[in-house]
């Protein structure tokens, strides 16, 4: 290939830059991931460095962001809103890390730490103590002027507390936390209206509404971290010392921030936050580190576009682009019908990744997506990575149109999709082989029936050499049979017959968990069987409610005895009508008792305790198994709900609680840590 020249490189970089600043910051509709971008850029400045008389003003390295919206009158930043260098790896922290300690003459410094946030940087002008301007960044040196939208976040104040300076120009991000961006799209979604990318643009896009009662209506929030000007006021002597100011003046601080000696202490700062980064509720993609002297930050100084005293260190990216090369279609345990994408390997998220999860074609159809097209992925730590958006202006000509099989690919029954429902199902039942392999490894699971030794790879075997047909089948091994099994000893096959010998044994709750009905998850089955008591009168309450030949949809869908039981909703009752009305699910449920499955009786009155009336969820890693937790809830007298609603009393939440913690932060149910939970055992109030 011939070789590049530079010169002409640099020019098409800065171009490129140049369009992706405006889509990014201007029309807050970004063309390509965070990752490829900081690619360019880095390109950019090595060519700059190789050849520092390259350099012009106008060059992207010079400045930030782009010029303010004509929609809005301009602001003049008095000190310009600079942006950070950027470091990917340790050795680049090091380098930077000398810098500063030569050029202070220090043997060891300390920094400040703080995650890097996602959302858009505003200055704040308080004068006298009262909030007179806001502005965005724009290009660094003067910015939009949004004082009107800024004002109707909840987070800033209008009215600084205690004995604030003259002037006081305040520098923080505005985003939009996890739980209020779910809320937005779903809005987006109701409306028939295209959903936000993602929780930065969303912000963006709120904050720079025309119309405040629009941005009022966001649940936009802030963060303070920097100065600009101030007037009648001397500053402490160190940044924490300033957050610390700042937060006495009322204005909110992050209380990630940390104070740290040297690289090692940054490094651990920075693993910490990158273990934590998928619970937090907000979206970061790095970390900043600050010089701490505040007069060591005026001595080092500044480059054209960024301070020598601070860095941003970024996360591995979240987001790539890459290539769509086929949609496969997966049939799950219920029957649902996934499209799967096969993508070009892209390295994002710290992960190869080739697969990524579509949810179903109504998410292909909204995204428009084609066989061909490039793509943004995410990933989002060990979250399962999803194609995140097309990069619609690379679509090549071939590009073919992604189309919902007609048949089952695994066993060729047809696939349905019922009036309302987002997700198409394969009918073939059990008599499908990924229906049946997925929902042996649900009912042997612990949290079912509990049958250990029988895994993935071994439930596969006995499904295609023909010996389990169904779950009653797995009851009807011996150890012999197992025992014939490829790679299968004979003492490895003695275990897996005792686990089913000690399975046969189980709990009500456990059994019907075990069925797979579909909406039932392990709270339900545990309500649903201490509200009836038996699986007979379970299955008689379905029969009852069971649709009717009159021509009113509404008295067909009553359900009323199903619906009596807390938890269940129409969707659920659905469900259990649904499985048990099947003479197939019939005929497994008498294979399965004859098989020798028994439970003990269950006392139907609702027990009493200072829980009585109470509805709780559980969610995260907590110091007792889920079981023994639950288990004492009910003990208590309360109830156990497998989500979050307004009619959630508690929620006990521990480490790594997810999207459950989100919601009943945003519906603000109580949640309790489990000290607060034992008190709440014993005294009925946390």
């Amino acid at each position: 290939m011939p070789a590049v020249d530079p010169a002409q490189r640099l020019q098409v970089l800065r171009e490129a830059i140049r369009s992706h600043d405006h889509a990014y910051y201007a029309l807050d509709a970004p063309r390509i991931a965070d990752a490829e971008y900081d690619a360019l850029f880095r390109e950019l400045l090595a060519i700059e460095d190789a050849h520092p008389e390259w350099v012009s003003p106008d060059s992207p390295s010079q400045r930030v962001g782009t010029a303010p919206s004509a929609r809005f009158s301009e602001v003049r930043h008095s000190v310009p809103m600079r942006s950070l260098n950027n470091c990917f790896s340790e050795e680049e922290l090091r380098e930077f890390d000398r810098r500063v300690r030569e050029g202070l003459g220090r043997g060891e410094v300390r920094y400040t730490a703080e995650p890097k946030l996602d959302g858009l940087a505003v200055s704040l002008r308080y004068e006298a103590g009262m909030l007179v301007q806001g502005a965005t960044r724009g290009d660094g040196s003067s910015g939009e002027d949004v004082t009107a939208n800024l004002r109707t976040l909840r987070s800033i104040p209008l009215r600084l507390r205690g004995s604030p300076p003259d002037v006081l120009e305040v520098r923080g991000e505005v985003f939009l936390p996890h739980a209020g961006f779910a809320e937005l799209n779903a809005q987006q979604h109701a409306r028939g209206e295209k959903p936000y990318v993602n929780p930065r643009n969303a912000a963006a896009g709120a904050l720079r509404q025309l119309d405040p009662a629009v941005t009022a209506r966001r649940p936009l929030q802030f963060y303070a971290y920097a100065l600009g000007a101030h007037e009648g006021w001397v500053l402490p002597s160190t940044q924490m010392a300033l957050l610390e100011a700042l937060r006495d003046f009322g204005l909110p601080v992050s209380d990630l921030v940390r104070s740290v000696d040297g690289v090692p202490a940054c490094l651990a700062y920075y693993a910490d936050l990158l273990a934590r980064r998928a619970q937090l509720p907000f979206d970061i993609d790095g970390v900043v580190y600050k010089l701490d002297d505040l007069a060591g930050r005026e001595e080092l100084g500044y480059v054209a576009r960024a301070p020598r005293w601070a860095i941003a260190h970024k996360f591995p990216a979240e987001e790539a682009t890459t290539t769509l090369l086929d949609v496969e279609f997966q049939i799950g345990r219920t029957g649902a019908v996934t499209p799967v994408a096969r993508l070009e390997p892209v390295f994002v998220g710290g992960a190869t990744v080739s697969n990524a999860t579509l949810h179903n074609m109504d998410e292909v159809l909204r995204k428009d997506l084609h066989i061909g097209d490039s793509v943004i992925v995410r990933r989002a730590g060990d979250v399962i990575p999803e194609v995140k958006a097309v990069v619609a202006d690379r679509r090549p000509a071939d590009a073919r149109p992604v189309m919902l099989p007609a048949d089952c690919p695994v066993c060729g029954s047809p696939v349905e999709r019922l009036e309302g429902e987002a997700v198409a199902r394969c009918s073939g039942g059990l008599t499908c082989r990924a229906q049946l392999h997925a929902g042996l490894l649900h009912a042997v699971s612990r949290r079912a029936l509990d049958i250990e030794g029988l895994g993935d790879k071994l439930l596969t075997q006995l499904i295609e050499e023909g010996h389990v047909r169904d779950p009653a089948d797995l009851f009807a091994l011996s150890a012999e049979t197992l025992a014939g099994l490829d790679r299968m000893g004979e003492k490895s096959a003695a275990n897996v017959a005792a686990a089913l010998t000690r399975a046969r044994s189980t709990t009500l709750p456990r059994f019907l968990f075990s069925l797979g009905i579909r909406d039932v998850g392990e709270a339900t089955a545990d309500t649903l069987a201490r509200h009836f008591g038996s699986l007979e009168a379970l299955i008689a309450a379905c029969e009852a409610d069971a649709p009717t030949d009159t021509p009113d949809r509404k008295d067909r869908e009553r359900l009323p005895l199903l619906r009596a039981v807390d938890d269940v909703g129409i969707e659920v009752a659905r469900s259990l009508v649904h499985w048990f009305a099947d003479p197939r699910h019939r005929a497994l449920l008498a294979r399965l008792q004859a098989a020798g499955l028994q439970w003990p009786a269950i006392a139907v009155r609702p027990m009493e305790g200072p829980l009585q009336g109470r509805k709780l969820v559980v969610t995260g890693t907590l110091p007792q198994p889920r079981d023994a937790i639950i288990a004492r809830i009910i003990e208590a007298g309360g109830q156990v709900a497998g989500s979050v609603s307004s009619k959630t009393d508690y929620v006990v939440a521990g480490e790594a609680a997810g999207s459950k913690l989100d919601k009943a932060h945003a519906l603000g149910v109580p949640v309790l840590d489990w000290a607060a939970f034992e008190q709440l055992l014993q005294d009925g109030a946390p």
